[in-house]
């Protein structure tokens, strides 16, 4: 199919080396607060995620879906999704020359499903807009670029480009040493980062009665009402993270929790100081020593998801797929996932959730053409 679009004009390839402005309006979930997020989309030069690389990642990555996006890349040869990549200017400049773009009509203006409404500006590196396109590249590739989101597809990327090294030799700037990137600016806009709860399984009667007591062992023990009050509690992603401050629900009840961080220490001896401060990384202690949750029985199914805490507290009532406890999170700042980032460290799965996502297709990068 796309071969088809390519040779009936479909799909066009553009005639002069651009940048693609990108703006997301949206309403926070949970909320009735509407943001606008600007970005850019371009070009990266693919760096092996080493010590001392410009890309840092913060994410664990997975084999199954690394393979997925690995045979569909060789499938299609273009980047049809991009990796999201942070980036911190702070001096604004970068700031302005969004704002000056995204003052005139955009090239494209649609609203997806959950009615984020996308605009696009193309903006030719040689046009009447050049300083505004060199303003961009230079405070973004100052570096370094911490991934938010696209960690499998990046580590794809890495992999198609030493294939195609491999299997061609003496090509000038190939293309597959890139991979498509939407840049976001960090410190003059407000980025959107929402929690993913823990739902734990199988506890088993007696442990569920004991999980609120146990619970003292390493937090200080507020009672709620019901779950009307945990739900007020953890409804807003305005609430930052990084205080130790969760939610516990089971059917006998439940607890704002905080957590007494000097009980936690002996637990905390992988990783550096930015990722001890996290709530995922607290509450993966917690998991394991409450629950009897850890990394094995979490790769046996013993915990699940949940982005929605009304979700999280329906499955505990319903007993879903023996659902028995709920741990309510505040969202992940973007500063210390950068933070982690920088000292080398990855965090637990499913720490962050960027919303909202990037159109799929809105830009296509070609390797071949």
């Amino acid at each position: 199919m796309l071969s088809t679009w390519r040779m009936d004009g479909t799909l066009r390839k553009d005639g002069q080396p651009s940048i693609y402005v990108y703006e997301q309006t949206y309403r926070v979930p949970g909320s009735d607060q509407i943001r606008t997020q600007r970005g850019f989309f371009g070009r990266l030069y693919l760096e092996d995620l080493v010590p001392g690389s410009g890309v840092l990642p913060h994410e664990r990555t997975l084999s199954a879906p690394k393979e997925d996006r690995y045979k569909l890349l060789r499938a299609t040869a273009v980047n049809t999704s991009p990796v999201v990549g942070l980036y911190a200017d702070t001096s604004g400049r970068s700031v302005q020359a969004l704002a000056a773009i995204t003052s005139r009509r955009p090239d494209a203006d649609v609203a997806d499903h959950e009615n984020v409404r996308h605009r696009l500006w193309a903006v030719p590196e040689d046009g009447s807009d050049t300083r505004f396109v060199k303003s961009l590249i230079e405070v973004a590739g100052r570096k370094p670029i911490t991934i938010a989101d696209g960690h499998h597809r990046y580590e794809t990327a890495l992999r198609y480009r030493d294939e195609r090294r491999a299997n061609k030799t003496g090509e000038t700037d190939p293309p597959a040493d890139y991979v498509m990137m939407l840049f976001l600016e960090t410190t003059k806009q407000k980025l959107t980062v929402l929690p993913t709860h823990r739902v734990a399984r199988g506890l088993g009667g007696e442990d569920v009665r004991d999980l609120l007591d146990h619970a003292a062992w390493l937090f200080e023990v507020k009672p709620v009402e019901g779950r009307a009050e945990l739900e007020a509690a953890f409804a807003s992603v305005e609430v930052p993270g990084g205080r130790g401050r969760f939610g516990l629900w089971t059917r006998n009840g439940g607890a704002i929790l905080v957590a007494r961080r000097d009980d936690f220490a002996m637990s905390l001896y992988e990783g550096g100081a930015a990722l001890h401060r996290l709530d995922v990384t607290l509450l993966q202690v917690a998991l394991d020593r409450l629950c009897g949750i850890d990394a094995a029985s979490i790769a046996a199914g013993r915990l699940a998801y949940s982005k929605s805490v009304t979700e999280a507290l329906d499955w505990v009532d319903a007993a879903k797929d023996g659902a028995d406890a709920a741990f309510l999170l505040d969202p992940t700042p973007v500063a210390d996932i950068a933070a982690v980032a920088a000292d080398g460290d990855v965090m637990p799965q499913k720490s962050t959730y960027f919303y909202p996502k990037a159109l799929t297709g809105l830009i296509i990068n070609p390797h071949e053409w």
